[in-house]
């Protein structure tokens, strides 16, 4: 019987795997076929016969069923969304919606985003299918497109009526990113969009309210009240998260302290607080159903205090965990917590594996792609780990260990020490492989936030929820806290970071580290460190000495490149402002540099525009050591000047514009911001590659006759494919094979020009736009290829842009 289970559950584990694998889905037929066959798999396994012989047998039919109903099931269920994708012809049109608040409206420092459950939509007075759920952003007056001024109050659980704008989720794609399309799937967001308020379009209206949100507006509600009472916005983020589970309250730079300090499990509703909560409720409905018990002994009869307490735990536990969001640990928490009740009111015991496992296996039915999320692994591994290296003592082992109070807090201490030891060790290369970076300060930081946050803060933050002054202590408890983890960053090599590395080696180091803390034989635990060494000791492939290779990230409307040499790295631009307090350094150039193991020597900013400087404060405060060129800083020596050049490994780099004519005698530059802009090449004697940010034509012409013998295999696309920029004397003269251009997916200038990608085309250059291909690799020792990440990471939840006539499919043979 024990086989046969764990055999059904591989097979369903793997099902959802595979399914989750796949570049595109089959017809809805094909996994409806595969389902039917699991159906019928699993029926001839119920009438097996079963014998010692048969036994393998009937493991491998049960494996097999489990694997073609996840399988099938996930695959359908992934059609049938897909099928509510938002028509091509609707993006950026405008659109008369009418539908439900369905999320916590989330205040950033200029917009309002909400996602909105759709009831019907008019498309110049005719009806349009929407996708029933969108993702939606209002902006402020003169902060974003057709804004008008601040937003009026919007709650959960409101119908209004919109005048929006939407288009097809995309969003960028570079290696070891934040996959954003596959978060908008996971959250069932068919469309994005923005609301057009302005004068010309008919007034947002509140049209009344929908009854089946009651949980959001209540967590809405308490949400504003908090921020009502807590005015340091910092601290009010953090209580929010405690209370109602909406993370988006707090502030980007206290993530990155979170994650610094590797408590970032903490201050989401975690599976300790959920716990905690399902404790204290079990005593309460224990005492309370006792208490009534005496006045109406029938209640006894009926059901026992303690089946009474139990239940009433759960569905608390229950009530809370869906309050907060309703997040994968807290899932496992409950579904664990609802197995462990069962069992014992059956008067059975499982062993600890088998209800793991069956709450693992619960949550992908309800969520198969909860299996993408890293809150899903740390989640189950973490408690896998507490179980497995840590099994508990028998009562007589600690009757034995002394009833003295000083004895036992002391043993209590020891045994949240060991255990927390435990858990970091043994996680520490999963994060490496989700995160890139290991906390070193976490194991001191969690000793005292773990009891900190779970008995005091969190606490604290709930009853307040009841009595709003118990926020002042919730408040001071948190005040606390920040300081504490604020002194713990500041400590030299706080955290570890390190270049991600491949799957199977990342998975090899996570079961070394399990081997480590298990309570084996040390002979059997040393052997971890075999499994562990390669993910410590990997280095990411560089190019040969003499070769180098141009990396074009996905930033949206800016650019981010990075050439990489055989020891040395050059960031060129560092993407665009998305806002106040965000930027494609931060979100994107810095997170894909260091999981890739780069350490930029030298940051050349082209010029002063927003979409390329957007991200320099973050750039420049990742690695303040690097060397700093610009053509708008008043430092002479951060300057770019042509003439310029160095040779890292065999390779050359030569600044060729602006030259010192074109700076007065304070610095500032005599041209506008693009004519500004430095130009790079970079070149190994055989191939070269032309970087020249915003660059205008008549700029591009000069160069161009002054160095007629220029050559360039590969060029950057000036001014992301203006018409103003690629000037048939340039093209001429580089005689580039490709061009690199980066601009954001359906951008409001119509980058790439047509009349610039006909003039490639004409030319026989093939190109590649990042919006379709993502970052683009370019290798000196292959120019003939561009690698795009967008077609080797791509899932079927990913956007395919519709094939453009005029475009070169990128590869060696081009065409397509």
């Amino acid at each position: 019987m024990g086989f046969a289970v764990v055999a059904a559950w591989l097979g369903w584990v793997m099902g959802v795997a595979l399914q989750l694998e796949q570049a595109a889905l089959y017809p809805a037929q094909v996994y409806g076929a595969v389902f039917a066959a699991g159906v019928v798999m699993a029926w001839l396994a119920w009438r097996w016969n079963s014998t010692a012989a048969s036994a393998i047998g009937r493991c491998l039919l049960l494996g097999a069923t489990g694997l073609c109903l996840a399988w099938g099931q996930t695959g359908w269920r992934s059609v049938m969304y897909a099928q509510q994708a938002l028509a091509p012809a609707l993006q950026g049109v405008d659109i008369e919606l009418q539908g439900r608040v369905a999320s916590l409206p989330q205040q950033g420092d200029d917009s309002l985003r909400f996602e909105m459950d759709v009831d019907s939509a008019l498309q110049s007075e005719r009806q349009v299918k929407l996708p029933g759920h969108l993702q939606l952003v209002w902006y402020q007056r003169g902060k974003g497109p057709a804004s008008n001024g601040a937003w009026p109050l919007i709650r959960a659980g409101e119908r209004w009526r919109l005048t929006v704008r939407l288009r097809i989720p995309h969003s960028t794609s570079n290696p070891h990113g934040f996959d954003r399309e596959r978060w908008w799937w996971e959250q069932g967001i068919g469309a994005v969009g923005y609301v057009r308020d302005g004068p010309r379009y008919a007034s947002a209206e509140r049209i009344g309210a929908a009854p089946f949100y009651l949980v959001d507006h209540w967590r809405g509600l308490v949400r504003d009240r908090i921020f009502n009472r807590i005015h340091d916005p910092r601290t009010a983020g953090l209580l929010a998260a405690l209370v109602v589970g909406d993370q988006s309250a707090i502030d980007s730079d206290d993530w990155t302290l979170f994650r610094t300090t590797g408590v970032a499990h903490l201050v989401s509703i975690s599976g300790l607080h959920v716990t905690l909560f399902a404790w204290v409720a079990v005593l309460g409905v224990g005492f309370m159903w006792r208490r009534l018990s005496r006045w109406w002994p029938a209640l006894a009869l009926w059901m026992p205090a303690q089946q009474a307490a139990g239940w009433g735990g759960l569905v608390l536990a229950f009530g809370y965990a869906v309050f907060a969001g309703w997040g994968v640990p807290a899932q496992r928490t409950v579904l664990m917590l609802a197995l462990f009740l069962g069992l014992r009111l059956m008067g059975r015991q499982w062993p600890w594996p088998l209800v793991w496992g069956a709450a693992l296996a619960a949550v992908l039915l309800l969520d198969p792609w909860a299996w993408l999320q890293a809150g899903f692994w740390l989640s189950f591994v973490a408690v896998a780990i507490l179980f497995a290296a840590l099994p508990q003592k028998p009562q007589g082992d600690l009757k034995q260990a002394g009833s003295q109070p000083v004895w036992r807090s002391f043993k209590a201490l020891w045994k949240l020490l060991r255990e927390q030891a435990t858990v970091t060790l043994a996680l520490a290369p999963l994060s490496l492989l989700l995160f890139g970076q290991v906390s070193v300060v976490g194991l001191l930081a969690n000793l005292l936030a773990i009891p900190w946050v779970t008995l005091v803060l969190t606490p604290l933050a709930l009853v307040g929820v009841a009595v709003p002054w118990f926020w002042d202590g919730a408040a001071l408890a948190a005040e606390g806290l920040m300081a504490w983890l604020g002194w713990l960053a500041q400590w030299p090599w706080a955290a570890v970071f390190r270049p991600v590395p491949p799957l199977w080696m990342g998975m090899a180091a996570a079961l070394g580290a399990l081997l480590l803390v298990m309570p084996w034989p040390r002979s059997v635990r040393f052997l971890g460190l075999v499994f562990v060494w390669p993910v410590l000791a990997w280095v990411p492939p560089r190019p040969a000495p003499g070769e180098f290779e141009v990396v074009a990230l996905d930033v949206g409307q800016g650019s981010a490149i990075v050439v990489r040499t055989a020891g040395h790295s050059l960031l060129f631009d560092t993407g665009p402002r998305y806002g106040p307090s965000a930027d494609a350094g931060r979100t994107i150039v810095v997170p894909v540099l260091r999981a890739l193991g780069e350490v930029p020597d030298t940051v050349m900013v082209s010029h002063r525009d927003s979409d390329h400087a957007g991200g320099a404060a973050s750039v420049r405060a990742a690695w303040p050591g690097a060397r700093w060129l610009d053509s708008f800083g008043k430092d002479v020596s951060e300057r770019c000047l042509a003439g310029q050049q160095w040779r890292w490994d065999g390779v050359l780099f030569e600044v060729l514009h602006p030259g010192p004519e074109h700076f007065d005698d304070q610095g500032t530059g005599r041209l506008s911001s693009n004519a500004m802009s430095c130009t790079l090449r970079v070149s190994n004697g055989r191939e070269a590659a032309w970087l020249s940010g915003d660059l205008d034509a008549a700029r591009e012409t000069r160069l161009a006759v002054d160095r007629p013998d220029l050559r360039a295999s590969l060029l950057v696309a000036p001014h992301h494919g203006s018409r103003t920029s690629s000037s048939p004397v340039l093209l001429n003269t580089l005689l580039p094979s490709w061009v690199l251009v980066q601009a954001g997916y359906r951008n409001r200038f119509g980058h790439p020009a047509p009349q610039i990608l006909a003039r490639y085309r004409v030319r026989g250059i093939r190109w590649v736009a990042s919006p379709a291909c993502g970052a683009a690799t370019w290798r000196s020792q292959d120019p003939k290829e561009v690698v795009c990440h967008r077609e080797l990471s791509r899932r079927y939840w990913h956007h395919v842009l519709p094939r453009s006539d005029e475009a070169l499919r990128p590869g060696r043979d081009g065409g397509g």
